[in-house]
């Protein structure tokens, strides 16, 4: 069998636009896809960039004119009761865990991307999946301890500018647990069915969760690192705004890896070593 991989002369990106920071994640991803385009034009051994085409998604024709999509922070459990109302919901896990279409989820669509979330308000709340992983939501703190902190992030190392990413946590999530196919949360979390626990042991031979990025966790609250960051397949999230700074870099990565995952053939968002 023969793979096509023939990048698509123009890329639609959507960026869900229920709630947060919309237009900050398409200026950024705008200023991106030029720096990117600048980047490969003096590479003359790289093939060339295509073009992008940006765009905020609130419907699911918008959704289905979409290659890859940004879902950005805001209150995740708003946030799914209003994508069940448009009737995106099912449409949102048919393009990320179906179509395996490249995703990006920023604080509140990380937890949206998770396979089970803790904390959560009575009830519970809906999760669109595609990371094995489960979250704590407002891990953080309150609004009024929103704070900015030097992050380590690997993948970005290769970037010409060597400073730390400076990342901006507002009620942000963490990542508590990387949910495997034989663990209690895979066995007993409500998000996950019979039929999802038999997807996750098979996508678990070839797709595992990657640690792409970490923290120094809060004073008194254990060892080691806060998990800020991670990817599977074609699923990346953050626990941290990237938006909501001037630094273009995750964004020049992030259309990297949907142009590689497009090329490729599957959609994956391609981590560094």
């Amino acid at each position: 069998m023969t793979v096509d991989t023939v990048t698509p002369q123009q890329i639609t990106v959507g960026v869900l636009a229920l709630q947060g920071g919309v237009i900050e994640h398409i200026s950024l991803l705008q200023k991106a896809a030029v720096q990117l385009s600048s980047q490969q034009s003096t590479d003359s051994s790289s093939t060339s960039t295509p073009q992008f085409n940006f765009i905020q998604v609130r419907t699911t024709a918008q959704l289905s004119q979409c290659d890859a999509l940004v879902i950005p922070g805001g209150e995740s459990t708003t946030m799914a009761i209003v994508a069940r109302r448009l009737g995106l919901l099912d449409p949102l896990r048919e393009f990320v865990k179906v179509q395996h279409k490249p995703t990006w989820g920023t604080c509140a669509g990380l937890v949206m991307l998770a396979s089970a979330a803790s904390a959560t308000k009575q009830g519970g709340q809906e999760l669109i999946g595609g990371l094995d992983v489960k979250v704590l939501r407002n891990w953080y703190g309150t609004q009024i301890q929103s704070f900015v902190g030097d992050l380590r992030l690997p993948f970005l190392e290769e970037e010409q500018d060597k400073k730390p990413f400076r990342g901006v946590f507002i009620r942000a999530p963490v990542v508590e647990e990387i949910i495997t196919s034989g663990s209690g949360t895979a066995e007993n979390a409500v998000e996950l069915g019979n039929d999802e626990i038999a997807r996750l042991k098979e996508r678990q031979k070839t797709e595992k969760v990657q640690v792409l990025g970490t923290y120094p966790k809060p004073q008194g609250t254990g060892e080691g690192d806060d998990i800020v960051a991670v990817r599977q397949g074609n699923v990346f999230g953050t626990s941290f705004h990237p938006e909501l700074t001037d630094d273009v870099r995750i964004h020049v990565w992030w259309l990297k890896q949907v142009v590689e995952g497009l090329r490729s053939g599957g959609g994956g968002v391609q981590a560094q070593s």
